[in-house]
């Protein structure tokens, strides 16, 4: 498939980024070589009391390949549990084959959901091969990993076998989503249970396989008295609209009051367009907030981040490191699309502000190389600058250089685009760590701040409204426009091609013989696209 690109002029779109009295800094990495840390991408993490990194799960190979006889191989399952002293520079690990096989299967698996609560790590699903089932199937697990004790065993060549629990609940077959806690409630947030080998062309072709995204929020708490463990009060909030995603960032946030939640950011696929997801959504222990007004266009895919508070500001910052992504920025700062979805280089600044608005812009550094899928980062041990749920607080910073954590492995791509050409050689798993540099009162010289609305400058008015609708927006070139309407079952509802002239336009939609309730407008030209929600009453 043809890439679809476009270069859009800065001048006009992009302005430079700043916010009176908030703390200015700059990001900065710096390559750390441990000889010995395995290759690896997709995998889950906790960290030792005294700051190890134990590592299980994910996979040894690059870009999973087209071919269902080539994808997601056993062969390239990631079977040790590996601990990596980033002070040190030593690496240990051993074979997870000593477990009992239902351990031993689900550890191996990729896209796993996972967090560290105190000195447990918790393991949910999973995507892999499962000998038991002689198929690749989605786990349905919850493994409760014992870090310290487990990371002593390793250190000492004893048994690990004692260090690992495990339960099941078909609640949690679930890979490609991603898990926060908030007040001891735990978040399955987004997501998919996949079973079978994958298979670009369609889950009717060759073997099959079921692909079912969760569109969820699944709440719980998870019951451990280092005995016995399972899950209580679990509830679900369902969404086939919004939280159809999967292979996203979701990342703990302080909102402007206060309240401490989670964020969904991007993800893939969008059930409309097969592409990633624009918007977010905000998670707290009310409930769900879809945020329309916000268009990221940047590092959509799963990757590492980091959540920065600056507090005297009651601003959020989320630092998004390489990845894939629809859009990113030439060597000339023009923005490009690019639906193929690749790799990409840029490190990305997404800002809420005081007042809930939110910006997205491009830092003045990059990743070295095509780096960042399904990498991790890891934060240093220091509680008097990151808080139980990872959030960095950028006041507690001296000013100048602090070392805040390090980001380790992912894929490493050869080149931007290389789906439709992989043999299995075009990328690999990136054993490549970096040290993570806050530097407090600098400002970067050339951020560039990237407003997605500003393609089209939609505006919908009234809204709501009884059934007649203006869209005004913006025609950046004289490229025929698609004008469609979807309604919240993802149906279509109305479809016409239209030929606005350059400039600002107004197309009235008549919604009056629709039923009421949430319908979503996307405006698409040959290489643009924006929508937004409207609310028919």
């Amino acid at each position: 498939m043809k890439s679809t690109l476009i270069i859009l002029s800065l001048l006009g779109l992009f302005f430079s980024f700043s916010v009176n009295a908030q703390e200015q800094f700059t990001v900065q990495i710096e390559p750390l070589t441990i000889a010995e840390a395995p290759n690896i991408h997709s995998y889950s993490w906790g960290k030792t009391s005294d700051g190890k990194w134990l590592i299980v799960g994910g996979r040894i190979d690059g870009l999973h390949r087209r071919q269902p006889w080539a994808a997601f191989l056993a062969s390239d399952n990631n079977t040790d549990i590996i601990l990596i002293d980033p002070i040190t520079d030593e690496v240990w690990s051993t074979s997870l084959s000593v477990l009992p096989l239902p351990l031993f299967e689900q550890l191996q698996s990729t896209n796993q959901e996972f967090i560290q609560r105190d000195n447990s790590l918790y393991v949910i699903g999973g995507y892999g091969y499962s000998a038991t089932a002689v198929d690749h199937i989605t786990f349905s697990n919850l493994t409760a990993i014992n870090i310290d004790g487990v990371a002593n065993a390793i250190l000492n060549g004893t048994s690990i076998n004692s260090y690992f629990r495990q339960t099941t609940d078909s609640n949690l077959a679930v890979t490609g989503g991603q898990l926060g806690l908030i007040d001891e409630i735990f978040y399955l947030s987004g997501g998919q249970y996949f079973e079978g080998r994958y298979n670009p062309i369609g889950p009717g072709q060759g073997s099959g396989f079921i692909q079912e995204y969760t569109d969820e929020i699944r709440k719980f708490e998870i019951v451990d008295d280092g005995t016995n463990l399972s899950i209580s009060n679990f509830t679900m909030i369902h969404d086939t609209d919004n939280l159809h995603r999967r292979d996203y960032n979701m990342v703990p946030q302080i909102f402007p009051n206060g309240e401490l939640g989670l964020t969904m950011f991007s993800g893939v696929f969008h059930p409309v367009s097969d592409l990633p997801w624009l918007n977010s959504v905000d998670i707290t222990p009310s409930g769900y907030q879809v945020n329309n007004s916000f268009s990221q266009l940047l590092n959509q895919y799963h990757s590492a981040k980091l959540p920065i508070h600056d507090q005297a500001a009651n601003n959020m910052h989320t630092i998004i490191f390489g990845g894939l992504s629809q859009y990113y920025f030439d060597a000339n700062d023009n923005l490009i699309q690019d639906d193929e979805v690749p790799f990409v280089k840029t490190i990305s600044k997404v800002t809420r502000a005081s007042d809930g608005s939110m910006l997205e812009s491009k830092l003045d550094i990059e990743m070295p190389a095509f780096l960042g899928s399904g990498a991790e980062f890891i934060p240093i041990s220091d509680t008097q600058i990151f808080s139980e749920s990872g959030i960095l607080n950028l006041n507690n910073l001296a000013d100048g250089s602090t070392h805040v954590g390090y980001i380790y492995g992912g894929i490493e791509s050869s080149q931007e685009n290389i789906f439709f050409i992989n043999d299995g050689t075009q990328s690999e798993a990136s054993n490549l760590i970096f040290k993570v540099f806050i530097n407090k009162g600098l400002l970067g010289t050339n951020e560039i701040a990237v407003n997605g609305d500003s393609f089209f400058n939609m505006i919908a008015y009234p809204n709501p409204s009884s059934g007649i609708f203006s869209i005004e927006f913006s025609v950046p070139n004289d490229d025929p426009l698609t004008i469609s309407i979807i309604d919240l079952k993802g149906s279509l509802v109305q479809q016409e091609k239209i030929d606005a002239p350059e400039g600002r336009f107004t197309y009235l939609l008549d919604l009056a013989n629709n039923a009421s309730g949430e319908y979503i407008v996307i405006i698409k030209g040959s290489n643009l696209q924006t929508q937004t929600t409207l609310i028919k009453r």
